[in-house]
Protein backbone atom coordinates (compact mmCIF):
# COMPACT_ATOMS: atom_id res chain seq x y z
CA UNK A 1 0.00 0.00 0.00
CA UNK A 2 1.40 3.49 -0.95
CA UNK A 3 2.28 5.68 2.04
CA UNK A 4 0.37 8.85 2.75
CA UNK A 5 2.35 11.96 2.28
CA UNK A 6 1.44 14.30 5.17
CA UNK A 7 3.15 17.42 2.62
CA UNK A 8 0.35 16.43 0.19
CA UNK A 9 -2.93 16.60 2.43
CA UNK A 10 -5.38 19.10 1.83
CA UNK A 11 -8.24 19.95 3.73
CA UNK A 12 -10.54 18.64 1.44
CA UNK A 13 -8.64 15.07 0.93
CA UNK A 14 -8.45 15.10 5.23
CA UNK A 15 -12.34 15.32 5.00
CA UNK A 16 -13.18 12.81 2.12
CA UNK A 17 -10.98 9.96 4.26
CA UNK A 18 -13.23 10.96 7.58
CA UNK A 19 -16.56 10.94 5.36
CA UNK A 20 -15.58 7.70 3.90
CA UNK A 21 -14.29 6.20 7.18
CA UNK A 22 -17.86 7.31 9.47
CA UNK A 23 -19.67 5.84 6.99
CA UNK A 24 -17.57 2.34 6.61
CA UNK A 25 -17.42 2.08 10.30
CA UNK A 26 -21.82 2.76 10.79
CA UNK A 27 -22.03 0.36 7.93
CA UNK A 28 -19.77 -2.23 9.87
CA UNK A 29 -21.92 -1.81 12.96
CA UNK A 30 -25.60 -1.33 11.46
CA UNK A 31 -25.17 -3.54 8.01
CA UNK A 32 -21.87 -5.49 7.61
CA UNK A 33 -23.84 -8.16 5.75
CA UNK A 34 -24.83 -5.74 2.86
CA UNK A 35 -21.35 -4.21 2.77
CA UNK A 36 -19.90 -7.78 2.59
CA UNK A 37 -22.11 -8.39 -0.51
CA UNK A 38 -21.98 -5.04 -2.14
CA UNK A 39 -18.03 -5.39 -2.47
CA UNK A 40 -18.54 -9.31 -3.17
CA UNK A 41 -16.55 -9.84 -6.40
CA UNK A 42 -18.02 -12.96 -8.63
CA UNK A 43 -15.46 -15.52 -9.15
CA UNK A 44 -13.82 -15.62 -12.93
CA UNK A 45 -14.76 -19.11 -13.59
CA UNK A 46 -18.39 -18.28 -12.95
CA UNK A 47 -18.69 -15.04 -15.11
CA UNK A 48 -19.00 -16.90 -18.34
CA UNK A 49 -22.33 -19.02 -17.03
CA UNK A 50 -25.20 -18.34 -15.12
CA UNK A 51 -26.40 -20.39 -12.55
CA UNK A 52 -28.61 -23.24 -12.95
CA UNK A 53 -30.59 -24.89 -10.53
CA UNK A 54 -31.81 -28.59 -10.36
CA UNK A 55 -35.57 -28.13 -11.40
CA UNK A 56 -36.30 -31.86 -10.46
CA UNK A 57 -35.03 -35.81 -10.78
CA UNK A 58 -36.88 -38.76 -11.64
CA UNK A 59 -36.41 -42.03 -12.82
CA UNK A 60 -37.00 -43.73 -16.30
CA UNK A 61 -37.36 -47.74 -16.33
CA UNK A 62 -37.85 -49.67 -19.52
CA UNK A 63 -36.40 -53.22 -21.12
CA UNK A 64 -35.84 -52.47 -24.75
CA UNK A 65 -33.26 -55.28 -25.10
CA UNK A 66 -34.64 -57.88 -22.05
CA UNK A 67 -32.95 -56.61 -18.92
CA UNK A 68 -34.39 -53.67 -17.07
CA UNK A 69 -32.48 -50.57 -17.40
CA UNK A 70 -33.13 -47.47 -15.30
CA UNK A 71 -32.19 -44.07 -16.19
CA UNK A 72 -32.51 -40.70 -14.32
CA UNK A 73 -32.92 -37.66 -15.69
CA UNK A 74 -32.14 -34.34 -13.88
CA UNK A 75 -33.71 -31.12 -15.44
CA UNK A 76 -32.88 -27.45 -14.71
CA UNK A 77 -34.06 -24.19 -14.19
CA UNK A 78 -32.32 -23.15 -17.72
CA UNK A 79 -35.11 -24.29 -20.42
CA UNK A 80 -34.01 -27.20 -22.76
CA UNK A 81 -31.17 -27.98 -20.23
CA UNK A 82 -30.83 -31.41 -18.69
CA UNK A 83 -28.86 -34.59 -18.28
CA UNK A 84 -29.38 -38.65 -18.09
CA UNK A 85 -27.19 -41.05 -15.72
CA UNK A 86 -27.33 -44.98 -15.73
CA UNK A 87 -28.90 -45.84 -12.55
CA UNK A 88 -29.44 -49.40 -13.63
CA UNK A 89 -29.49 -52.48 -10.99
CA UNK A 90 -31.59 -55.22 -13.23
CA UNK A 91 -32.42 -57.26 -10.24
CA UNK A 92 -33.86 -54.16 -8.12
CA UNK A 93 -34.75 -52.02 -10.51
CA UNK A 94 -38.19 -50.76 -9.04
CA UNK A 95 -36.25 -50.32 -5.69
CA UNK A 96 -34.12 -47.77 -7.38
CA UNK A 97 -36.88 -46.15 -9.47
CA UNK A 98 -38.59 -45.53 -5.86
CA UNK A 99 -35.60 -44.22 -4.20
CA UNK A 100 -34.84 -41.70 -7.01
CA UNK A 101 -38.84 -40.72 -7.52
CA UNK A 102 -39.40 -40.54 -3.65
CA UNK A 103 -36.53 -39.42 -2.10
CA UNK A 104 -33.59 -38.10 -4.46
CA UNK A 105 -35.81 -35.24 -5.90
CA UNK A 106 -36.84 -33.84 -2.94
CA UNK A 107 -33.38 -33.96 -2.02
CA UNK A 108 -31.64 -32.61 -5.24
CA UNK A 109 -34.43 -29.81 -6.03
CA UNK A 110 -32.54 -25.83 -5.71
CA UNK A 111 -29.31 -27.16 -5.84
CA UNK A 112 -26.63 -25.76 -7.81
CA UNK A 113 -26.22 -28.60 -10.91
CA UNK A 114 -21.99 -27.45 -11.03
CA UNK A 115 -21.02 -28.75 -8.08
CA UNK A 116 -20.96 -32.50 -8.81
CA UNK A 117 -18.23 -33.29 -5.80
CA UNK A 118 -20.20 -31.50 -3.00
CA UNK A 119 -23.65 -33.22 -4.65
CA UNK A 120 -22.17 -36.68 -4.63
CA UNK A 121 -20.72 -36.46 -0.73
CA UNK A 122 -23.61 -34.91 0.55
CA UNK A 123 -26.30 -37.71 -1.10
CA UNK A 124 -24.02 -40.46 -0.29
CA UNK A 125 -24.27 -39.68 3.83
CA UNK A 126 -27.93 -38.50 3.27
CA UNK A 127 -29.35 -41.80 4.54
CA UNK A 128 -26.95 -42.15 6.96
CA UNK A 129 -26.72 -45.65 6.10
CA UNK A 130 -24.63 -46.43 2.99
CA UNK A 131 -22.76 -48.53 0.53
CA UNK A 132 -25.89 -50.30 -0.86
CA UNK A 133 -26.57 -50.99 -4.18
CA UNK A 134 -29.95 -50.02 -4.74
CA UNK A 135 -28.75 -45.94 -3.48
CA UNK A 136 -25.74 -46.15 -5.18
CA UNK A 137 -26.87 -46.98 -8.55
CA UNK A 138 -29.50 -44.15 -8.02
CA UNK A 139 -26.62 -41.88 -6.72
CA UNK A 140 -25.05 -42.64 -9.87
CA UNK A 141 -27.82 -42.03 -12.16
CA UNK A 142 -27.71 -38.55 -10.52
CA UNK A 143 -24.01 -38.12 -10.99
CA UNK A 144 -23.66 -39.04 -14.36
CA UNK A 145 -26.87 -36.81 -15.36
CA UNK A 146 -24.83 -34.13 -13.65
CA UNK A 147 -21.44 -34.97 -15.77
CA UNK A 148 -23.89 -34.81 -18.64
CA UNK A 149 -25.17 -31.38 -17.97
CA UNK A 150 -21.32 -30.22 -17.43
CA UNK A 151 -20.66 -31.00 -20.77
CA UNK A 152 -23.39 -29.95 -22.04
CA UNK A 153 -22.81 -26.24 -20.78
CA UNK A 154 -19.06 -26.26 -21.55
CA UNK A 155 -19.59 -27.59 -24.92
CA UNK A 156 -17.67 -30.26 -24.84
CA UNK A 157 -17.95 -34.14 -24.43
CA UNK A 158 -17.18 -35.35 -21.27
CA UNK A 159 -13.53 -37.07 -21.85
CA UNK A 160 -12.69 -33.68 -22.33
CA UNK A 161 -13.62 -32.49 -18.66
CA UNK A 162 -11.90 -35.37 -17.49
CA UNK A 163 -8.53 -34.38 -19.16
CA UNK A 164 -8.97 -35.15 -22.88
CA UNK A 165 -8.12 -38.33 -25.32
CA UNK A 166 -5.34 -40.45 -24.02
CA UNK A 167 -6.06 -42.59 -27.21
CA UNK A 168 -8.13 -42.76 -30.34
CA UNK A 169 -10.62 -45.58 -29.00
CA UNK A 170 -11.71 -48.29 -26.37
CA UNK A 171 -10.89 -51.75 -27.57
CA UNK A 172 -13.18 -53.79 -25.97
CA UNK A 173 -13.67 -57.68 -25.29
CA UNK A 174 -16.63 -59.77 -26.43
CA UNK A 175 -18.23 -62.63 -24.70
CA UNK A 176 -18.09 -66.01 -26.63
CA UNK A 177 -19.91 -69.40 -25.43
CA UNK A 178 -20.81 -72.75 -26.42
CA UNK A 179 -21.98 -75.69 -24.90
CA UNK A 180 -18.43 -77.61 -26.06
CA UNK A 181 -15.20 -76.38 -26.65
CA UNK A 182 -14.82 -76.76 -30.38
CA UNK A 183 -18.84 -74.76 -30.13
CA UNK A 184 -16.86 -71.85 -28.19
CA UNK A 185 -13.77 -71.98 -30.62
CA UNK A 186 -16.09 -71.24 -33.61
CA UNK A 187 -17.66 -68.43 -32.18
CA UNK A 188 -13.96 -67.45 -31.02
CA UNK A 189 -13.10 -67.31 -34.89
CA UNK A 190 -16.10 -65.32 -35.68
CA UNK A 191 -15.56 -62.84 -33.61
CA UNK A 192 -11.76 -62.55 -34.85
CA UNK A 193 -13.19 -62.23 -38.52
CA UNK A 194 -15.22 -58.98 -37.49
CA UNK A 195 -11.42 -57.43 -35.99
CA UNK A 196 -11.61 -58.74 -32.65
CA UNK A 197 -9.02 -59.11 -30.58
CA UNK A 198 -10.23 -60.01 -27.29
CA UNK A 199 -12.72 -62.51 -26.43
CA UNK A 200 -13.86 -63.75 -23.06
CA UNK A 201 -14.63 -67.89 -23.41
CA UNK A 202 -17.47 -69.96 -21.32
CA UNK A 203 -18.56 -72.89 -22.16
CA UNK A 204 -21.96 -72.34 -21.45
CA UNK A 205 -23.60 -70.26 -18.31
CA UNK A 206 -20.93 -69.84 -15.43
CA UNK A 207 -19.66 -72.59 -13.66
CA UNK A 208 -20.53 -74.74 -16.66
CA UNK A 209 -23.75 -75.89 -15.54
CA UNK A 210 -24.76 -77.83 -18.14
CA UNK A 211 -22.34 -80.05 -17.45
CA UNK A 212 -23.44 -80.88 -14.01
CA UNK A 213 -26.41 -83.62 -13.58
CA UNK A 214 -28.15 -85.69 -11.10
CA UNK A 215 -28.42 -82.95 -8.89
CA UNK A 216 -29.18 -84.87 -5.16
CA UNK A 217 -30.83 -82.16 -3.60
CA UNK A 218 -33.57 -81.57 -6.02
CA UNK A 219 -34.36 -85.47 -5.94
CA UNK A 220 -34.70 -84.83 -2.11
CA UNK A 221 -37.23 -82.19 -2.75
CA UNK A 222 -35.36 -79.14 -1.07
CA UNK A 223 -35.01 -76.16 -2.59
CA UNK A 224 -37.22 -74.13 -5.49
CA UNK A 225 -37.90 -76.56 -8.81
CA UNK A 226 -36.40 -73.28 -11.23
CA UNK A 227 -32.89 -73.44 -8.38
CA UNK A 228 -29.58 -73.85 -10.73
CA UNK A 229 -27.04 -76.68 -10.20
CA UNK A 230 -23.08 -76.75 -10.54
CA UNK A 231 -21.16 -79.28 -10.26
CA UNK A 232 -17.71 -77.84 -9.24
CA UNK A 233 -15.60 -80.63 -10.32
CA UNK A 234 -16.82 -81.31 -13.55
CA UNK A 235 -16.52 -76.94 -14.36
CA UNK A 236 -12.70 -77.41 -12.72
CA UNK A 237 -11.96 -80.50 -15.17
CA UNK A 238 -13.39 -78.69 -18.49
CA UNK A 239 -11.08 -75.26 -18.25
CA UNK A 240 -7.86 -76.41 -19.42
CA UNK A 241 -9.55 -78.42 -22.28
CA UNK A 242 -11.43 -75.29 -22.89
CA UNK A 243 -8.20 -73.16 -23.32
CA UNK A 244 -6.23 -75.59 -24.92
CA UNK A 245 -9.14 -76.23 -27.91
CA UNK A 246 -9.60 -72.42 -28.29
CA UNK A 247 -5.73 -71.99 -28.33
CA UNK A 248 -5.36 -74.04 -31.23
CA UNK A 249 -7.85 -73.24 -33.68
CA UNK A 250 -7.85 -70.23 -32.84
CA UNK A 251 -3.79 -68.58 -32.91
CA UNK A 252 -1.59 -67.58 -29.93
CA UNK A 253 -2.96 -63.50 -31.65
CA UNK A 254 -6.26 -63.25 -30.15
CA UNK A 255 -6.21 -62.47 -26.17
CA UNK A 256 -8.61 -64.74 -23.89
CA UNK A 257 -10.37 -64.44 -21.17
CA UNK A 258 -12.37 -66.21 -19.01
CA UNK A 259 -14.88 -65.19 -16.11
CA UNK A 260 -14.89 -67.88 -12.68
CA UNK A 261 -17.55 -65.90 -11.23
CA UNK A 262 -16.35 -66.69 -7.58
CA UNK A 263 -18.36 -70.08 -8.01
CA UNK A 264 -15.39 -72.19 -6.70
CA UNK A 265 -13.06 -72.79 -3.41
CA UNK A 266 -10.65 -70.83 -3.26
CA UNK A 267 -7.56 -73.57 -3.31
CA UNK A 268 -9.63 -75.14 -6.32
CA UNK A 269 -9.34 -71.78 -8.01
CA UNK A 270 -5.78 -71.32 -7.21
CA UNK A 271 -4.25 -74.62 -8.44
CA UNK A 272 -6.99 -74.39 -11.74
CA UNK A 273 -5.27 -70.83 -12.73
CA UNK A 274 -2.08 -72.41 -12.28
CA UNK A 275 -2.89 -75.17 -14.68
CA UNK A 276 -3.76 -72.11 -17.55
CA UNK A 277 -0.46 -70.70 -17.78
CA UNK A 278 0.76 -72.67 -20.53
CA UNK A 279 -2.57 -71.28 -22.55
CA UNK A 280 -1.98 -67.18 -21.52
CA UNK A 281 -5.06 -66.03 -20.39
CA UNK A 282 -5.25 -62.03 -20.73
CA UNK A 283 -7.13 -62.43 -17.60
CA UNK A 284 -8.96 -64.72 -15.42
CA UNK A 285 -11.81 -62.87 -13.76
CA UNK A 286 -13.13 -62.85 -9.93
CA UNK A 287 -11.43 -66.05 -8.31
CA UNK A 288 -12.50 -65.55 -5.13
CA UNK A 289 -16.24 -63.98 -3.87
CA UNK A 290 -15.71 -60.58 -2.02
CA UNK A 291 -15.58 -62.28 1.10
CA UNK A 292 -12.17 -64.49 0.66
CA UNK A 293 -10.00 -61.76 -0.24
CA UNK A 294 -7.24 -62.94 2.10
CA UNK A 295 -6.40 -66.02 -0.26
CA UNK A 296 -5.21 -62.89 -2.81
CA UNK A 297 -1.60 -63.21 -1.30
CA UNK A 298 -1.57 -67.03 -1.82
CA UNK A 299 -2.97 -66.82 -5.40
CA UNK A 300 -0.24 -64.16 -6.12
CA UNK A 301 2.68 -66.31 -4.65
CA UNK A 302 1.33 -69.53 -6.41
CA UNK A 303 0.46 -67.98 -10.44
CA UNK A 304 1.90 -64.97 -13.06
CA UNK A 305 -1.54 -65.35 -14.67
CA UNK A 306 -3.55 -61.63 -14.34
CA UNK A 307 -6.13 -61.24 -12.44
CA UNK A 308 -9.27 -59.09 -12.99
CA UNK A 309 -11.43 -58.68 -9.47
CA UNK A 310 -13.96 -56.00 -8.02
CA UNK A 311 -17.52 -55.87 -9.82
CA UNK A 312 -19.27 -56.79 -6.74
CA UNK A 313 -17.70 -54.47 -4.67
CA UNK A 314 -20.13 -51.26 -3.07
CA UNK A 315 -17.60 -48.90 -1.85
CA UNK A 316 -14.79 -47.05 -3.18
CA UNK A 317 -12.47 -47.90 0.02
CA UNK A 318 -12.72 -51.96 -0.98
CA UNK A 319 -10.46 -51.41 -3.27
CA UNK A 320 -7.67 -49.10 -1.53
CA UNK A 321 -5.26 -52.12 0.31
CA UNK A 322 -5.94 -54.41 -2.81
CA UNK A 323 -4.70 -51.85 -5.17
CA UNK A 324 -1.79 -50.82 -2.36
CA UNK A 325 -0.68 -54.95 -2.15
CA UNK A 326 -1.16 -55.36 -6.31
CA UNK A 327 -3.80 -58.07 -5.20
CA UNK A 328 -5.07 -57.92 -9.12
CA UNK A 329 -3.77 -56.61 -12.09
CA UNK A 330 -7.24 -54.77 -13.36
CA UNK A 331 -10.27 -52.82 -12.05
CA UNK A 332 -13.65 -54.84 -12.73
CA UNK A 333 -16.08 -52.15 -11.05
CA UNK A 334 -19.13 -51.77 -12.22
CA UNK A 335 -19.57 -47.92 -11.93
CA UNK A 336 -23.55 -47.67 -11.27
CA UNK A 337 -22.34 -50.01 -8.59
CA UNK A 338 -20.29 -47.77 -6.59
CA UNK A 339 -21.80 -44.57 -7.57
CA UNK A 340 -20.85 -43.09 -10.74
CA UNK A 341 -18.46 -41.54 -12.78
CA UNK A 342 -17.24 -39.12 -9.53
CA UNK A 343 -16.36 -41.97 -7.54
CA UNK A 344 -15.20 -44.00 -10.66
CA UNK A 345 -12.20 -41.70 -11.71
CA UNK A 346 -11.14 -41.89 -7.85
CA UNK A 347 -10.43 -45.72 -7.76
CA UNK A 348 -9.03 -44.81 -11.83
CA UNK A 349 -6.28 -42.38 -10.68
CA UNK A 350 -5.75 -44.81 -7.19
CA UNK A 351 -4.63 -47.50 -9.39
CA UNK A 352 -2.54 -45.57 -11.97
CA UNK A 353 -0.05 -45.32 -8.77
CA UNK A 354 -0.20 -48.75 -8.80
CA UNK A 355 0.03 -50.32 -12.34
CA UNK A 356 -3.11 -51.68 -11.62
CA UNK A 357 -5.27 -50.85 -14.61
CA UNK A 358 -9.15 -50.41 -15.69
CA UNK A 359 -11.48 -52.78 -17.44
CA UNK A 360 -14.92 -51.19 -16.37
CA UNK A 361 -17.87 -53.69 -15.92
CA UNK A 362 -19.74 -53.45 -19.15
CA UNK A 363 -22.41 -56.67 -19.04
CA UNK A 364 -25.75 -56.67 -20.98
CA UNK A 365 -27.77 -55.03 -17.98
CA UNK A 366 -25.74 -51.45 -18.61
CA UNK A 367 -27.87 -48.83 -20.29
CA UNK A 368 -26.38 -47.21 -23.36
CA UNK A 369 -26.03 -44.34 -21.25
CA UNK A 370 -23.72 -46.57 -18.88
CA UNK A 371 -21.77 -47.96 -21.60
CA UNK A 372 -20.87 -43.89 -23.12
CA UNK A 373 -19.92 -43.21 -18.91
CA UNK A 374 -17.32 -45.78 -19.39
CA UNK A 375 -16.22 -45.21 -22.53
CA UNK A 376 -15.99 -41.42 -21.63
CA UNK A 377 -13.36 -42.71 -18.48
CA UNK A 378 -11.78 -45.13 -20.66
CA UNK A 379 -10.54 -42.51 -23.19
CA UNK A 380 -9.48 -39.92 -20.49
CA UNK A 381 -7.71 -42.07 -17.73
CA UNK A 382 -4.38 -43.34 -18.47
CA UNK A 383 -4.12 -46.60 -16.81
CA UNK A 384 -7.03 -48.14 -19.03
CA UNK A 385 -6.64 -51.89 -19.85
CA UNK A 386 -9.36 -53.05 -21.89
CA UNK A 387 -13.07 -52.49 -21.89
CA UNK A 388 -16.55 -54.78 -21.53
CA UNK A 389 -18.96 -55.18 -23.94
CA UNK A 390 -21.45 -57.87 -22.67
CA UNK A 391 -24.58 -58.99 -25.14
CA UNK A 392 -22.70 -58.04 -28.48
CA UNK A 393 -23.75 -54.58 -30.55
CA UNK A 394 -26.16 -52.30 -29.49
CA UNK A 395 -29.54 -54.00 -31.52
CA UNK A 396 -32.60 -52.23 -33.24
CA UNK A 397 -34.77 -52.12 -30.21
CA UNK A 398 -32.11 -49.85 -27.65
CA UNK A 399 -31.30 -47.78 -30.53
CA UNK A 400 -34.67 -46.97 -30.59
CA UNK A 401 -35.47 -45.55 -26.92
CA UNK A 402 -31.52 -44.08 -26.83
CA UNK A 403 -29.99 -42.03 -29.93
CA UNK A 404 -26.85 -41.32 -29.62
CA UNK A 405 -25.41 -45.05 -28.11
CA UNK A 406 -21.66 -45.43 -28.64
CA UNK A 407 -20.62 -47.01 -31.86
CA UNK A 408 -18.78 -50.31 -32.22
CA UNK A 409 -16.08 -51.15 -34.92
CA UNK A 410 -13.50 -53.66 -35.44
CA UNK A 411 -13.24 -54.17 -31.97
CA UNK A 412 -13.30 -50.72 -30.99
CA UNK A 413 -15.72 -48.67 -28.97
CA UNK A 414 -15.90 -45.00 -29.50
CA UNK A 415 -18.20 -41.66 -28.50
CA UNK A 416 -19.10 -38.90 -30.20
CA UNK A 417 -18.14 -35.41 -29.62
CA UNK A 418 -21.83 -34.07 -28.46
CA UNK A 419 -21.19 -32.16 -25.36
CA UNK A 420 -22.26 -34.11 -22.24
CA UNK A 421 -22.38 -38.14 -22.39
CA UNK A 422 -23.70 -37.77 -26.14
CA UNK A 423 -26.81 -40.28 -25.76
CA UNK A 424 -30.43 -39.45 -25.31
CA UNK A 425 -33.35 -41.70 -24.15
CA UNK A 426 -36.94 -40.99 -26.16
CA UNK A 427 -39.43 -41.91 -23.51
CA UNK A 428 -42.10 -42.26 -25.44
CA UNK A 429 -40.03 -45.31 -26.89
CA UNK A 430 -39.14 -46.53 -24.10
CA UNK A 431 -42.72 -46.56 -22.77
CA UNK A 432 -42.91 -49.51 -25.34
CA UNK A 433 -40.56 -51.59 -23.57
CA UNK A 434 -41.90 -51.36 -19.63
CA UNK A 435 -39.41 -53.18 -17.21
CA UNK A 436 -40.48 -56.97 -15.56
CA UNK A 437 -40.14 -57.58 -12.16
CA UNK A 438 -38.71 -61.82 -12.13
CA UNK A 439 -37.40 -63.91 -9.70
CA UNK A 440 -33.09 -63.60 -10.10
CA UNK A 441 -31.61 -66.41 -11.39
CA UNK A 442 -28.57 -66.57 -9.50
CA UNK A 443 -29.61 -69.39 -6.86
CA UNK A 444 -27.52 -72.24 -7.64
CA UNK A 445 -26.58 -74.73 -5.46
CA UNK A 446 -24.17 -77.41 -5.08
CA UNK A 447 -25.15 -81.60 -4.95
CA UNK A 448 -26.25 -81.37 -1.79
CA UNK A 449 -28.21 -77.88 -1.98
CA UNK A 450 -26.05 -75.79 -0.28
CA UNK A 451 -25.89 -72.23 -2.05
CA UNK A 452 -22.95 -71.09 -3.98
CA UNK A 453 -22.24 -67.64 -4.15
CA UNK A 454 -22.15 -65.65 -7.13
Amino acid sequence: MKELDPHNLNRRNVMKMLAVGSTAGLLGLFDSKKVMADTYETPSYQKGLAPVKIKSVRAIGCAPGGPNLVVVRVDTTEPGLYGIGCATFNQRATLVVAAVNTYLNEFCVGKDVDNIEDMWQSCYVSSYWRNGPVLNNALSGLDEALWDIKGKRAGMPVYQLLGGKSRFAVPVYVHADGRTPEAVADNVQKFIAEGNRYVRIQQGLYGATQLATAPDFKDAGFGMPRDGFMDQREYLKSLPPLFKTVRERCGDEVELLHDMHERIEPMDAINTIKKLEDYRPFFIEDPFSPENMEWFKQLRMTTSVPIAMGELFNNINEFKLPMVNQMFDYIRCHVSQIGGITPAVKVARLGEWFNIKTIWHGPSDTSPVGHAANCHMSLAIWNFGLLELGGGNFGPNIKEVFSGSPTVNKGYMNVSDTPGLGVDINETAAAKFPMRNSVSGWTVRKRDGTIIRP
